[in-house]
């Protein structure tokens, strides 16, 4: 035996991996056929295609220049990344974005900025920036809302992100006065940390079904008696990664914590058809939301990604008629992208932000109906200059995701539908989300968005405004091709928003802070 064993100790390590490449070429030839360029190619082939399952991240970190990636280029993932750590976001010896390229977006600065003095909200505080509105105050909820901050946390699940990721996310919002939209997979208790909460369900009706899986109003009832932290109910009609289409959630992937806060059963798949079953045409969507409003006293919303017009303008003849409708319209861009989708819907199938809001817009404005609702935009505008351009076009707040997802550390690598997300945002994984620091986290969140209200804030004073919902589509500017290259947001468009009632930032700041407390049933 002894003899044995020095035999194969004093074979060389080269010779190891001599007889390692044999027997994988022996199986690359003999025993495996699935695969063409490593039977015919054996060993070799294997190279080709380990160096394919790098690329995203070779031309990610090597080959892609600044502007270059999509969705998100370098610049503006270190944008976010420097914003929420507190580190310098500054860029030095001018840009570098090709400042002629189509659609690139100007925003024009008044000579005389507006001046911050004396005991200003904002002199106390550079990040205090409220919506301008009162969710619900139009149709007399009985608890309308006013959200503390015009950039929140978009529609993202417990499920499709990870337990240590919606955690740290709400607790950021309560630190920056925002809210966490819970996204269709039902409230759970990590998006209850102390942040306020827009509860959101789709077709699905995770949290509030039934047996048959129907929507419950009993259960709405009683989850909105059990929870004040849900300020709003938001009914998803679509969304920008997949409108029109549903989903299933495999079996596999539902734990007994997810079946006990979607109301399903354990390790049996959940369909989620394409359509709703508590409506099917839009003066039972009108009943729904009267109803749910009435039954629970909160605001009730919309969220779509925007296509044809036709039934938007039948819910707006509608609500023009009877004098009821949604409290508010969440419009979701083509170009959103935290539901994973086939590239036929993610590519093509609904408009992207700017032109969907657009058109959406002017179906309530040409029925005086824009002044009754609250917008909120939801497609990357997670940047300053894209929220002026989107409160320019009548946006009275923002929803924000995948920027949301880089201030707690997603690096975009784009695999978020496979439960293996490296940086522990988008999976189940118990050691990938272990390395999510949720205080840490948290932190960085929060100061994300209060980066964000600064510099937004001081863009808006730089163009002599002292809230966002002042500025006007002639305020902006982009470029449109050769021929007429360059005009305001009114030319382009055809339409100029509502202006926004509103009177100053103090009014605001004494809405918000009434005896020191923060109050969300404000004055409307």
């Amino acid at each position: 035996m002894d003899s044995f064993l020095n035999i194969f100790s004093n074979i060389p390590w080269w010779a190891w991996i001599l007889v390692f490449l044999a027997l994988v070429a022996l199986r690359d030839i003999f025993f495996q056929r699935s695969h063409t360029i490593s039977h015919n190619f054996p060993i070799v082939g294997h190279l080709r295609y380990w160096l394919e399952s790098i690329g995203p991240e070779m031309r990610q970190y090597f080959v892609a220049n600044n502007r270059e990636e999509l969705p998100f280029n370098r610049i503006e993932r270190s944008w976010i990344y420097a914003s929420a750590k507190k580190e310098n976001n500054y860029e030095g010896f001018g840009t570098d974005r090709d400042i002629y390229a189509h659609q690139h977006i100007f925003i024009k600065n008044q000579m005389m900025a507006y001046k911050v003095t004396g005991d200003h909200p904002n002199a106390i505080d550079k990040t205090f920036l409220p919506c301008a509105k009162v969710i619900g105050a139009y149709n007399k909820r009985r608890k309308p809302y006013r959200p503390a901050s015009i950039i929140n946390v978009s529609a993202m699940s417990f499920g499709s992100l990870s337990a240590a990721a919606v955690e740290a996310m709400n607790w950021g919002v309560a630190k920056s006065g925002a809210y966490h939209n819970t996204g269709e997979g039902g409230l759970s208790p990590y998006h209850k940390q102390g942040g306020d909460v827009i509860f959101h369900f789709g077709t699905g009706y995770f949290g509030v079904r039934n047996k048959d899986g129907n929507f419950s109003m009993e259960k709405m009832k009683i989850l909105v008696d059990e929870n004040p932290c849900i300020k709003a109910i938001e009914i998803k009609l679509s969304q920008g990664a997949k409108p029109g289409k549903g989903g299933v959630l495999p079996g596999a992937k539902i734990s007994h914590e997810i079946a006990k806060i979607r109301g399903v059963e354990v390790g049996k798949d959940v369909l989620s058809p394409a359509t709703h079953k508590a409506f099917d045409t839009i003066p039972e969507l009108l009943e729904l939301i009267e109803a749910i409003a009435k039954e629970t006293g909160l605001p009730v919303g919309l969220k779509g990604a925007i296509g044809k017009l036709d039934q938007w303008e039948e819910l707006a003849d509608l609500m023009q008629k009877t004098g009821k409708g949604p409290d508010f319209i969440t419009v979701d861009g083509g170009e959103g992208g935290t539901g994973a989708a086939p590239p036929s819907f993610a590519d093509h199938v609904s408009l992207p932000w700017v032109y969907g809001f657009s058109n959406l817009y002017k179906v309530f404005k040409e029925r005086k109906l824009s002044d009754r609702l609250v917008f909120i935009g939801s497609g990357k505008l997670g940047f300053p200059a894209k929220a002026a351009m989107a409160f320019a076009m009548g946006v009275d707040c923002l929803n924000v995701a995948r920027e949301a997802m880089m201030s707690i550390g997603c690096i975009q690598a784009q695999v978020c539908h496979t439960n293996r997300c490296p940086s522990g945002v988008a999976t189940q994984s118990k050691w990938l989300q272990s390395g999510i620091d949720v205080p840490l986290k948290s932190d960085r969140l929060a100061q994300y968005f209060k980066t964000f209200r600064k510099e937004f804030l001081e863009i808006t004073h730089a163009a002599g405004y002292e809230h966002p919902c002042q500025f006007t589509m002639c305020d902006i500017q982009v470029n449109i091709d050769d021929q007429d290259f360059n005009r305001d947001l009114k030319a382009s468009y055809g339409y100029e928003k509502t202006a926004v009632p509103y009177t100053n930032m103090q009014d605001l700041y004494d809405c918000m802070y009434l005896g020191g407390r923060k109050k969300n049933e404000t004055k409307a």
